[in-house]
């Protein structure tokens, strides 16, 4: 735990964070008080970091040089081309078998880079050039975070007991590219949340009020539901946590089998791609939370920006490499 204030910053919806006061991992901290900005990675670690001072967003990368993003030829992937494909053959393999129904399966890009990138530069090209509803730039050195999170994936809002999500399953260039596939994958997912909120949920609370709906964002769109749930009384953010993390869409069903399977076929942990970003006012008990896709994030001399694909029976694997080529591609062009 660090404590007093130091420097480090964090743009999270719509509002500028700094000042850090407080750098913990327990989670029983998102129900203290004062305002948290959450970063946890897919493996589970959970970085909180309370912020003295927040205010509206403005115009908070002006005057930051302009991003130069590393060479597309520098960038390695922890899965090339043949082995993601074997990887889509030996999960449908698993699929076949019963042992699992859906499997995230992704790779990490990374690229040498030997000082932290200038987040306000790197932030401010995904604002300018991949714009998306749940952005996040994360700026906290002495907490080793130097994030910037083009999502456009929601993982948890909380409102007091009221709590919801947005599950991500689907993506084409446009509307036309969706396919039952996709529909059916969706669906699954949903379940999957469903069963996840209802752990820490009031029976009977667990709704879907909008499924299946299309939405575009730059250069692809999605299919996207939203779960929502009413929480019992007493439960809180690390209850929320323990039961929905990590995300139903960026790991398969059921869970803990598409777990397993990830373990076996991605040779290196995500990190915080596939985790959790966003922010939570322990005041008034509240927050918000993205899947951390479409996300940068540095550690030890590299950049890193990971990117996958939902697996199920009817998975083409070629298919599925050119979707993981389509999420990366504009972010890899921002400037």
């Amino acid at each position: 735990m660090t404590s007093g204030p130091t420097s480090g910053w964090a743009v999270v919806d719509g509002r500028f964070a700094t000042d850090c006061r407080d750098i913990v991992s327990d989670p029983e901290a998102l129900d203290s008080a004062g305002f948290w900005v959450v970063v946890q990675t897919f493996e589970g670690a959970l970085t909180c970091v309370r912020m003295d001072t927040v205010r509206p967003l403005g115009n908070w990368y002006a005057g930051a040089p302009r991003w130069q993003m590393p060479a597309r030829a520098g960038w390695h992937s922890s899965l090339d081309a043949d082995a993601y494909r074997a990887g889509v053959a030996a999960i449908r393999e698993r699929i076949a078998a019963g042992d699992v129904y859906q499997t995230n399966l992704c790779r990490v890009l990374s690229t040498p880079y030997d000082e932290a990138p200038d987040l306000r530069s790197l932030g401010g090209a995904l604002a300018r050039g991949n714009p998306a509803p749940l952005a996040a730039t994360v700026c906290v050195p002495q907490a080793g975070l130097h994030v910037a999170s083009a999502s456009p994936e929601l993982f948890l809002q909380r409102d007091r007991d009221v709590v919801s999500s947005g599950p991500i399953k689907g993506t084409g260039r446009t509307a036309s590219d969706l396919t039952d596939k996709d529909a059916a994958e969706n669906v699954m997912i949903v379940d999957l949340v469903r069963n996840d909120l209802s752990r820490v949920a009031v029976p009977g609370s667990v709704a879907v009020p909008s499924l299946l709906r299309v939405e575009p964002h730059p250069g692809l769109v999605h299919l996207v539901s939203t779960v929502t749930a009413r929480l019992e009384p007493g439960r809180r953010w690390a209850d929320l946590l323990a039961a929905a993390a990590p995300a139903g869409s960026v790991t398969g069903a059921p869970k803990s089998s598409a777990l397993r399977i990830i373990g076996e076929l991605e040779p290196t942990p995500r990190g915080v791609y596939c985790g959790a970003v966003g922010w939570v006012d322990a005041d008034r008990s509240r927050g918000r939370l993205a899947v951390a896709i479409r996300t940068f994030a540095w550690s030890d001399g590299r950049l890193q920006l990971g990117t996958g694909a939902g697996i199920t029976w009817g998975s083409d694997p070629q298919q599925e490499w050119d979707e993981t080529e389509l999420k990366v591609s504009r972010l890899l062009e921002v400037s």
